[in-house]
């Protein structure tokens, strides 16, 4: 992706499912593909999966160093979004997940990163929730300097005040002349020569580079009887929530080995099933909110305080003014697969198979504004259910600022990417 100098709405994206430059006709396997992105909440850093079970993640070089050389008045006054584009540098990888067999389900647990969510940052380290289809996990980025020695020191004289005093018990008691601070004048001068010579020669022969070293703190299993389609970070730093497709289950970073559900959506008879829980986000500021999409195309918006399970306390935001004409497809192109709060959390986003539609909190009766991305499909919904394509999740997200937000299509040119 590059961004002009003069208009920041000139852009030019490339397709890729892989990292790196690829030759034309290479076969992509199937480990390597990008299965989710996810940025902390300064932009500073991109994470990645892939369905192999790693996780690499990549810093931003560019803003820092402009960030540097300009005073906050001088980047007010400049369109500084527009006068570069992002530049990330590869800073770390570390294999997240392995294949694994849950021997009384017998059922394979694949390795794929199903989702990436950045956690807060004490003590200038870097935390990542990253999570397959049963387990998650908490990991550590630590950042420290490294130096390396280009050649030795050609002077090894000893600088050392213990040292130095070692060698004055070999001195034999013939040597009588001294200094009046009680040193030899021969280690004396050496003393001095060999500190300056020590001093000169280290600015010269060290070079200081940034490393990260990851660290697995703690494994959040056995939790969940279906997939986990969604995890998100509290605003406290303290708490995080993971959804599958019935259940959503309220987590404390620092116990691994219990958890509290929130929200159970499964009927006391299978049969009864009328919906389930496709996607959960926590409100970005409020730590006692949080708001998850069903299948059925509604979203609600929970306040936690109100009750210890939050299945009926809520508030459900749903399109009242869509007056389409029902059919066999609609409950399953109503079905809501992504939802993101805006950074202040005033609007929320979603995305269903046909449509993104933006959301105004304090408004549940409809939409503020209906985006149609597929609306050329519909005349093929029935080809498309033969060949289970009706059936595909696509993600949304907004930019930092909240003027841009992007989802994605079937092909690299029909991804959209949209101002409001």
């Amino acid at each position: 992706m590059t961004f002009s100098s003069d208009s920041r709405t000139q852009m030019e994206w490339k397709f890729s499912q892989v990292f790196g430059e690829r030759p034309p006709g290479e076969d992509v396997h199937d480990v390597d593909i990008i299965s989710a992105i996810g940025f902390d909440k300064s932009g500073d850093y991109l994470a990645v999966g892939d369905r192999g079970g790693r996780v690499v993640i990549f810093e931003r070089k560019d803003g820092k160093l402009l960030n540097q050389k300009r005073s906050h008045r001088e980047l007010e006054l400049m369109d500084f979004t527009s006068a570069w584009h992002p530049d990330f540098q590869y800073k770390t990888e570390f294999q997240s997940h392995k294949p694994e067999f849950d021997y009384l389900k017998s059922l394979e647990i694949e390795e794929k990163i199903n989702k990436l969510r950045w956690s807060a940052t004490p003590n200038g380290s870097q935390f990542i929730l990253s999570t397959n289809d049963k387990t998650i996990k908490l990991w550590k980025v630590k950042e420290h300097k490294v130096k390396k020695v280009k050649e030795m020191d050609p002077y090894p004289y000893v600088n050392s005040e213990n040292a130095l005093l070692a060698e004055r018990s070999f001195i034999t008691e013939k040597v009588t002349s001294s200094a009046v601070n009680g040193n030899h004048p021969e280690w004396t001068e050496k003393m001095a020569l060999s500190m300056s010579l020590s001093q000169d020669i280290h600015s010269e022969i060290t070079d200081i580079e940034d490393t990260a070293q990851t660290r697995c703190r703690k494994v959040y299993a056995h939790a969940h009887d279906f997939n986990i389609n969604s995890v998100s970070t509290n605003s406290d730093g303290e708490t995080f929530i993971s959804a599958d497709d019935l259940r959503i289950n309220l987590w404390n970073l620092e116990i691994s080995d219990q958890c509290f559900n929130i929200i159970d959506m499964k009927p006391s008879n299978m049969e009864d099933l009328t919906e389930v829980i496709t996607s959960a986000e926590f409100h970005p500021n409020h730590c006692n909110l949080l708001a998850y999409s069903s299948s059925r195309g509604f979203i609600r918006l929970v306040d936690m305080r109100q009750s210890a399970l939050c299945d009926h306390s809520a508030i459900i935001l749903q399109d009242g003014d869509s007056h389409e004409l029902k059919s066999f497809f609609t409950e399953i192109i109503t079905s809501i697969s992504d939802i993101k709060f805006s950074k202040d959390g005033r609007y929320m986003l979603s995305r269903d198979y046909m449509s993104l539609k933006l959301w105004d909190v304090n408004m549940d009766s409809s939409p503020v504004a209906t985006y149609k991305v597929h609306e050329h499909l519909r005349p093929k919904l029935c080809e498309l259910y033969d060949n289970d394509c009706l059936f595909d999740k696509f993600a949304c997200g907004l930019s930092g600022d909240g003027l841009l937000f992007a989802t994605g299509s079937y092909s690299s040119s029909d991804n959209k990417f949209l101002e409001f």
